[in-house]
């Protein structure tokens, strides 16, 4: 938790570009492909709710903007006030690399662009990735990781299995248990103090 919170920080810091994207995907589960693939018509920052129904990829040397795999990937999902001010935030970064780009700017409805507003090549978002975690210092965040990260996270701050489910979008809760199943919850830890506590009462024979 510490390591994405310093991540986090760091690229606030930093005025990174990619900031709100970072947010995503670490507080939300996003995947690389849905996180660039997001187009302002899925963000309701009013009503406080983004719909994941589509991604980006490189496929056979093209991007490729097209639905998300699978049933279970496409929801609506509300947005906690760090993705709500993220998401604000760079709104104002795009509407300002639009006025300073000019006739160079490229008019699409992506989130996270360029500077003349063409869609993010998933590579590059890797390697600004990596980047931006080396960065940060301490232990670093593999892009690959990040929806474990997320698990983990949830299952830390004992967040039910099944709300962890829908927030991950997993088409089996046997997937979600796995982080559950790992991580210690506090429910848990509880427990065992309880436990502890009441064989600690014994007389001892």
């Amino acid at each position: 938790m510490e390591e994405a919170r310093k991540f986090l920080e760091a690229a606030s810091t930093a005025r990174d570009p990619l900031y709100a994207a970072y947010v995503l995907i670490l507080v939300s589960g996003f995947r690389r492909g849905e996180v660039l693939g997001l187009t302002w018509d899925s963000v309701n920052l009013d009503a406080g709710e983004i719909t994941v129904q589509m991604q980006l990829q490189r496929i056979n040397r093209r991007l490729i903007h097209d639905e998300t795999k699978t049933e279970a990937s496409a929801a609506t999902l509300p947005l906690p006030q760090i993705c709500i001010a993220a998401l604000q935030l760079r709104k104002k970064e795009q509407e300002a690399a639009k006025q300073a780009a000019g006739e160079l700017w490229s008019d699409s409805d992506f989130v996270f662009t360029t500077r003349y507003g063409t869609p993010f090549e998933p590579r590059h978002f890797n390697r600004r990735f990596v980047d931006r975690s080396a960065r940060a210092g301490g232990r670093q965040i593999r892009l690959h990781d990040t929806r474990h990260t997320c698990g983990s996270l949830l299952a830390a701050l004992d967040v039910h299995p099944r709300v962890a489910m829908q927030i991950l979008r997993h088409s089996k809760i046997a997937v979600t248990m796995e982080f559950h199943t790992h991580v210690p919850s506090e429910s848990t830890r509880r427990a065992l103090r309880k436990l502890g506590k009441h064989l600690g009462k014994q007389d001892p024979k």
